[in-house]
């Protein structure tokens, strides 16, 4: 006899129910309506919600007390769209990036002032490097990260440091405040950023900042042995990497 699987975390199946129960109501509602329609007894039902009220997944009229979803739970959501229509809309021109380049190509978004990759296409040339969907790297070295840093305003840009501890991945990694506003000058200059061994010594990538109308999409990157660098090689790449970008914005603006 086959016995069924049983599932850890019954409490969270219950929470999941009532979060699933107030998404479909047009108004918020009180604690026995939400008890009654979830199959579950009052006292339940209060607990589960007295603690999804803590970590803002639900939100208590006081007055009237009735709930309703909360701002927390709808940030992640916004989140969570925002990511999968930018991969989306992104994924056939970083593909068509890679096929010109034959390099390693990235897309990421700025999540907690790190860089995320939330898509990849892989070089088939003989040496590749090593990174994967959902890997984080600091704004500070990494091309997309810089990119995006670029267009911080000044005061985003000194609140940043204050609040991020900077750590020497390589020799060649930006460590100091003076060494990190000279960068992010030379980027507002040219329009995008580079990786020269900051994050793993041997790699070099350059970067571009997705932004229209004043709001952060994300950022693209290619990236390459070092070894396969020439001047030729970067001329391409900057071209190419521009003609993405633009081609991305297009459909966002």
């Amino acid at each position: 006899m086959t016995k069924s699987k049983q599932l850890y975390g019954g409490v969270l199946i219950k929470a999941d129910h009532i979060l699933e129960y107030l998404s479909r109501q047009n108004q918020p509602k009180r604690l026995n309506e939400i008890a009654k329609q979830t199959e579950l007894t009052n006292s339940t039902a209060l607990k589960i919600l007295n603690t999804l009220l803590l970590i803002g997944y639900v939100q208590r009229d006081p007055d009237t007390k009735t709930y309703s979803l909360g701002p927390r739970l709808i940030k992640y959501a916004n989140k969570s769209l925002h990511q999968i229509s930018i991969k989306q809309l992104a994924q056939p021109h970083i593909e068509l990036l890679q096929k010109k380049t034959e390099e390693t190509v990235h897309l990421g978004i700025n999540e907690l002032n790190n860089i995320i990759y939330i898509s990849k296409i892989e070089s088939k040339k003989p040496v590749s490097l090593y990174s994967e969907i959902g890997k984080t790297i600091p704004l500070y070295c990494s091309a997309m990260g810089k990119a995006i840093l670029a267009e911080f305003s000044d005061e985003e840009i000194e609140a940043y440091i204050d609040n991020t501890t900077f750590v020497q991945f390589t020799e060649n990694t930006i460590i100091t405040k003076e060494q990190l506003y000279n960068e992010i000058s030379k980027i507002r200059n040219k329009g995008f950023a580079f990786d020269d061994g900051e994050h793993d010594l041997e790699v070099f990538c350059i970067g571009c900042s997705i932004t229209g109308s004043g709001k952060n999409y994300g950022a693209i990157s290619v990236s390459l042995p070092k070894y396969r660098l020439t001047d030729d090689v970067l001329k391409d790449l900057i071209n190419n990497i521009i003609d993405c970008k633009n081609q991305i914005l297009s459909e966002l603006t």
